[in-house]
């Protein structure tokens, strides 16, 4: 069950991306950051030029300046960077959604229209503890990176990737032009896909320790229900189960996939036979050259190892 909490939020770090949502960032910082102010909270404002130094920054902050929060003004791409900094700590994470998907804003009920509401709940003090995912590449000299929402690969991780390097169209119709642009290629790969500590009620899954070989188009795996603006593709995801969830899109064809895209967008389940549903604590996904991605942001390729943290996380809800 689900448990929350509430402190007082005095101070704050905030992690802006002014560019963030096609340049509305710059709006909604403003507005955000006024309300803030306006609640008297003290506002330390972090805007960096790289990733690394993000979260440098945020652990700076965090150590010196002890914040009663992080806020993370920018879309599911800036908090997975922010991660880093603040995962483990207990120190909570609050939203204010200025990207293109908001995912995760979408998941904890956060507004993700209205900053001014969203940095009223920062200033609330109301939280709740969830799982992240993280994932680990076969690259030994590669560090392992955390993610909150859906972690994709094959097709759909080409579609983020195609999604991300778009300047139009706006908000989730980016994602479907990118899909259409992808659906031309080439579709179908050999995985293999190792469950440990997996979950079979209600659920296509063969039972713990076990792997599955399949052709697939994609395979997603999911912390949270949707990803790319609202796609439920992992419709039984449950933040705070302490497992992911594992969308398998076996061997459709391109009409099928064209039928298939428009439902996904829409929020709609899919009850395709060719569309399987697991659930376990740590997944291995073995396909040749297959990309991967995470909150949208890009991983590498296959084989990854991807495993749930319960607990990873906490975060100012409503």
């Amino acid at each position: 069950m689900t448990q929350y909490s509430s402190r007082s939020v005095r101070a704050v770090t905030v992690v802006t991306n002014r560019h963030a949502g096609l340049g509305a960032g710059h709006d909604v910082a403003t507005a955000a950051l006024a309300r803030l102010r306006e609640r008297g909270v003290e506002v330390a404002e972090v805007r960096a030029p790289s990733a690394a130094e993000t979260v440098r920054l945020v652990r700076d902050s965090i150590a010196r300046d002890n914040p009663d929060a992080v806020v993370c003004i920018g879309g599911d791409g800036l908090i997975n960077v922010t991660l880093d900094a603040v995962a483990h700590t207990g120190v909570p994470l609050g939203l204010v959604p200025a990207g293109t998907g908001n995912d995760l804003a979408r998941e904890l009920g956060v507004p993700t229209e209205d900053p001014v509401a969203a940095a009223d709940l920062v200033a609330q003090g109301r939280t709740r503890t969830i799982d992240l995912g993280r994932i680990e590449l076969s690259e030994p000299e590669s560090a392992p990176m955390w993610f909150v929402t859906v972690a994709g690969t094959g097709f759909d991780a080409r579609v983020t990737l195609r999604a991300n390097a778009m300047r139009w169209p706006r908000g989730r119709l980016r994602y479907t032009a990118a899909a259409l642009a992808e659906i031309s290629g080439r579709l179908t790969v050999p995985y293999r896909v190792e469950l440990t500590g997996a979950v079979t009620e209600g659920l296509t899954n063969p039972g713990a320790g076990s792997t599955v070989e399949t052709n697939a188009v994609m395979v997603a795996v999911g912390n949270t229900r949707t990803y790319g603006g609202g796609m439920l593709i992992c419709p039984d995801a449950v933040l705070d189960d302490g497992l992911l969830d594992l969308t398998v899109v076996g061997a459709l064809s391109r009409w099928e996939m064209l039928r298939l895209l428009p439902a996904l967008s829409a929020g709609k389940r899919q009850n395709h036979p060719e569309v399987k549903q697991y659930r376990a604590a740590a997944i291995t996904l073995t396909a040749q050259g297959a990309p991967a991605t995470a909150d949208g942001e890009p991983v590498g390729t296959l084989p990854i190892t991807i495993r749930a943290v319960p607990s990873a996380l906490t975060v100012l809800v409503p």
